[in-house]
């Protein structure tokens, strides 16, 4: 979600017609196929991840003569399944984009960056994440994209509703959203999507209000911890039982509430910035603002990055793998960046976004980026847990979120130590 360098020339030209270099013949690959699997970070089929895919495909084999690129891209929701699937029956990738290594390489299944990636290449990423995808000191996890987040209101619906300004705290919060819906202003007055799509995003951004979050400064998991119980406790008392959000936030994805809060349909909710195009889509005249916590906005909010991540028994050759991916890190990220207005991993592409004027909006993220807070990505349990969250952790906000939680502990903790 970031590059530098201003195209020039030949270059613009190249991010005119495509995503990826307009370069000479490579050497043939003649018969060799890389098998990519993606997420899909699209809403509609315009924007759907598989023609930012199928324009790299179709440049890569124009320019990599006797190469072809087998995409498959899947659903958030569906492609951790589907990856699994494929490894167990010896199926494997040979490049994976999704949302975590660890596990990968815990299973001993992931090259080294190094080995697939030329160093021109790795020196363009910026080092903060390029470190965050790291096991033990090597990098194993190649960041695709970057996302920080903040609260997003809908003006019109406060104005309606008498709300002022925007909440800074969680008491805050829950008063606005009482008024809005008081005075009907809008259908969801607090979107708080705690379905499987994502609910270990939307789970840590509360937790970080109160102190809390998924490990301590050991590494530890502390997925039950007082701060957390009471995170959701009070989501619980002060949201969901008083109709203040959906009925049931367990089985609501967060691609439900951004297009919700793009319909008009929602006061206020976390997002990414992606949302952003969305709200304009919807003309929704919206606002940012820092995440409330319990006594005052976040002063570190949750950062998000997404890997690419290279599969030793995938069936290519490494040479092969290794020019798709110098050539997709190429300046042409920055189509993808610029396709979901989300924020680059790569220099190059972060100082085009950061001069080129397009992209102002996307200064309250960056500002809050440096500051972020991660998941414990580097953890080789993490994805197991996380897919756990994922599958239970919305129940904490309708069951006993003591209960609830502590279940996802001990799963963790059963995670850690067969890991050992």
């Amino acid at each position: 979600m970031r590059n530098r360098m201003v195209a020039t020339g030949a270059a613009t030209l190249c991010l005119a017609l495509g995503l990826t270099a307009c370069g000479g013949d490579s050497d043939s690959g003649e018969g060799k196929t890389i098998k990519l699997v993606a997420a899909d970070y699209g809403d509609k089929a315009s924007n759907a991840s598989k023609v930012y895919w199928n324009q790299v495909k179709k440049e890569f084999e124009k320019a990599n003569k006797g190469y072809e690129v087998d995409v498959q891209v899947i659903n958030w929701n569906e492609i951790d399944k589907s990856v699994k699937n494929m490894i167990q029956a010896g199926d494997e990738p040979d490049l994976l984009q999704t949302g975590g290594y660890a596990d990968k390489v815990a299973d001993d299944l992931l090259y080294k960056a190094d080995e697939v990636m030329s160093a021109k290449t790795r020196d363009n990423l910026i080092p903060t994440f390029a470190e965050a995808g790291e096991v033990d000191g090597t990098q194993y996890g190649i960041p695709w994209v970057s996302s920080s987040r903040v609260m997003f209101y809908n003006k019109d619906v406060f104005k309606k509703a008498g709300v002022k300004a925007p909440p800074k705290t969680w008491d805050e919060l829950a008063a606005a959203a009482k008024k809005i819906k008081d005075k009907k202003a809008a259908e969801t007055p607090y979107a708080l999507p705690l379905g499987p799509e994502e609910t270990q995003g939307e789970t840590m951004m509360w937790e970080l209000g109160n102190g809390g979050g998924y490990t301590d400064g050991d590494g530890k998991y502390t997925i039950d911890s007082p701060q957390n119980v009471e995170t959701f406790e009070w989501l619980k008392t002060e949201l969901v039982k008083p109709g203040l959000t959906y009925a049931n936030p367990a089985s609501t994805d967060r691609k439900t509430a951004f297009a919700d809060f793009a319909a008009g349909k929602v006061g206020m909710l976390n997002g990414h910035p992606s949302l952003i195009q969305m709200a304009k889509g919807g003309k929704v005249d919206y606002g940012v603002a820092p995440i409330p916590g319990k006594e005052g906005p976040l002063k570190s909010t949750l950062g998000v990055a997404d890997w690419m991540m290279a599969f030793k028994d995938g069936g290519a050759e490494k040479e092969g793998v290794k020019k798709f991916l110098d050539f997709t890190y190429s300046k042409k990220m920055l189509a993808f960046d610029e396709m979901y207005n989300l924020m680059p991993v790569t220099q190059d592409a972060l100082e085009e976004m950061q001069t080129n004027g397009k992209h102002k909006d996307l200064e309250p993220f960056f500002e809050v980026l440096p500051s972020a807070k991660f998941y414990p990505l580097g953890d080789t349990t993490w994805d197991l847990v996380s897919a756990e969250i994922k599958k239970t952790g919305g129940k904490a906000v309708v069951d006993d979120p003591k209960q609830v939680l502590g279940d996802l502990q001990k799963k963790a903790e059963t995670a850690a130590a067969e890991a050992k």
